[in-house]
């Protein structure tokens, strides 16, 4: 595998602080975007030396001087995982405004404005690699995550409409749909949920976060450059789509 430039989004914990780690185990600059927590940020920096970069994905200005940044300080970015997100969950009928946006913003409008930011480096570089990571739910559903759904389907939708005009580019834009993982917010669900959510999947395991890391890897890697527009569904066979 080629040494590239990787950035990741929401990459300072969970998920995408296991891509972001996988990346630089396989030989790529990496840097990771955060929203809030300087702690943890400063934490992860220093155990992976990935330095990590504060700003609010959900707004376009902020990720173009955060997209600056990260080019001056480690060069044009060539792999952009779009990891970021937020959850807020309500009934439909007691979803406010502030909810809906708030989740579209970050989870959906994110994608765009980042995309926005990579995507010229990359035509001029004739290639580049793009994965978003959607959800199992943006894919079956779930009771009380309608403003969620939408956005991780819509994400879905976003993938294969810009792997159409980027193909052209030597630009492959795929998608991760992962299901329930073993991450410190599943830590702390109720053990009846855990319960209910186990009972579901045929593998009778929470996924793992280096699993979609793993997959992450397959998908930027130089060989991969047959596969865009996909959807890697990984659930432990909870949702077979």
């Amino acid at each position: 595998m080629s040494s590239h430039v990787a950035l990741v989004t929401g990459g300072s914990r969970g998920i995408g602080a296991a891509i972001a780690v996988a990346l630089k185990a396989a030989g790529h600059k990496v840097a990771v975007n955060y929203a809030s927590d300087d702690n943890f940020a400063k934490a992860f920096s220093a155990e992976t030396g990935i330095k990590a970069y504060k700003w609010d994905v959900g707004d376009f200005d902020a990720c173009a001087r955060g997209h600056a940044q990260v080019v001056k300080d480690l060069g044009a970015i060539d792999i952009l995982v779009n990891n970021a997100g937020a959850v807020s969950e309500a009934k439909f009928e007691n979803m406010t405004v502030e909810q809906w946006h708030k989740v579209i913003r970050i989870d959906l409008g994110s994608v765009f404005y980042m995309c926005k930011q990579v995507y010229p480096a990359m035509i001029e570089k004739r290639w580049g690699r793009i994965v978003n990571i959607g959800s199992m739910n943006g894919q079956a559903g779930q009771l009380n995550q309608v403003n969620y759904v939408a956005a991780k389907a819509g994400m879905h939708g976003f993938t294969k409409g810009l792997a159409l005009e980027a193909a052209k580019y030597g630009i492959t834009v795929n998608n991760i749909a992962p299901g329930y993982l073993d991450t410190y917010m599943m830590r702390d669900a109720p053990a009846r949920i855990r319960e209910k959510i186990l009972d579901k999947s045929p593998v009778r395991r929470f996924g793992l976060p280096e699993e979609v890391a793993h997959a992450v890897l397959f998908l930027v890697d130089d060989k991969a450059a047959w596969t865009t527009g996909s959807t890697v569904t990984m659930n432990g066979g909870t949702h077979m789509y």
